[in-house]
């Protein structure tokens, strides 16, 4: 089995936090995106997962010169090979898969680097592949499917006109990767784009046409980290399940001087909370200091100081500080807001 994880995107909904570090690498509960979604899917396909090819942008576009090297990391703690690879010029989902043609073959997870989730990843051996679709209010805004007896009929890329409200939250199941290479392949020998890009919802329906059996994927949480509150929200999410789990989310490293920690939170290493009351669902990274400060459903990098403040639904970048009235603050990586 082969994860292959697109995310070359340029985050721009989330700046001021992605002006610095890639959306796929910010941190939510001390790991970066990119590390729970691959970490989750290894735990939950039940299958050895041999290699882990990553799909980034040129460091043009804002990606660090070290972010090659943090990914082929993250694959090798997970036991597999790692791969990367660059999308020079946005085209499109099926072209950004198309990108790490290398590794795509035989079973493969496809998963874009925007969403973390938590689904039923039982894999029906008599289907080519699986779409985790998820119900939502607004279709418009996403690729859709419709289903006939279990089963998905046909693959939509945001309708105008109402068709369907099961959107497809980019996670798919291909069975045979060779297929979908070359139908990708096709697509761009014969230049064939909506809206000026190749898109996966055209090869998932061509690929249907010639007979492929896709089925839906249920899931049981969708956690969008594209903007500024539903990333403080999946934070939250996040360490609800990983305190219900029982992991251990406070360094024993911090100090505690006057302080409350209300639980869950996740509070790194050689963090300094004085006369402070924080949470719950806070993450706050290693190298902070908090003084005087009422925090909760925030998330906070690292080597963040932070004086006299009452915050909620607050996201901080690294090396920030901020010493202010203001609570639900959107902070970039070095700034500072007093």
């Amino acid at each position: 089995m082969k994860i292959i994880v697109p995310m070359a995107g340029i985050g721009s909904r989330l700046r001021p936090h992605t002006l610095t570090i890639p959306k796929p690498l910010t941190v939510i509960a001390g790991k970066p995106i990119v590390q729970r979604l691959v970490e989750d899917i290894t735990s939950v396909v039940n299958q050895k997962i041999e290699e882990i090819a990553f799909i980034i942008g040129p460091a043009a576009k804002g990606f660090p010169a070290d972010t090659q090297e943090k990914l082929l990391e993250i694959a090798a703690t997970l036991g597999a090979k790692g791969s990367v690879y660059i999308q020079e010029e946005a085209l499109g989902t099926a072209h950004a898969i198309y990108c790490a043609k290398a590794s795509l073959s035989g079973p493969c997870v496809v998963a874009f680097a925007d969403t973390l989730f938590k689904a039923d990843f039982t894999l029906d051996a008599s289907a080519d592949g699986a779409i985790w679709v998820k119900q939502v209010e607004d279709p418009s805004a996403f690729g859709v499917v419709k289903l006939q007896d279990g089963v998905i009929t046909d693959f939509i890329e945001k309708p105008k006109d109402f068709v369907s409200d099961l959107a497809i939250i980019g996670i798919y199941y291909f069975k045979d990767g060779e297929k979908v290479r070359d139908e990708i392949q096709y697509l761009i020998d014969n230049n064939l784009r909506e809206n000026g890009e190749y898109q996966l919802t055209n090869v998932l329906e061509s690929l249907k046409q010639q007979g492929a059996r896709f089925i839906p994927g249920k899931v049981d949480a969708w956690m969008d980290c594209g903007k500024k509150d539903p990333t403080v929200d999946t934070n939250t999410q996040v360490l609800g399940f990983e305190h219900a789990n029982g992991a251990q989310l406070v360094a024993s490293s911090v100090v505690l001087e006057n302080s409350e920690i209300i639980q869950p939170c996740f509070i790194g290493e050689n963090v300094v909370l004085k006369n402070s009351k924080i949470g719950p669902f806070v993450s706050i990274g290693s190298g902070s200091v908090v003084e005087n400060s009422t925090i909760t459903n925030s998330l906070i990098q690292n080597h963040v100081s932070i004086k006299n403040a009452k915050l909620s639904q607050a996201m901080i970048g690294n090396h920030a500080t901020f010493n202010g009235d203001f609570s639900s603050v959107s902070i970039g990586d070095y700034s500072e807001l007093s």
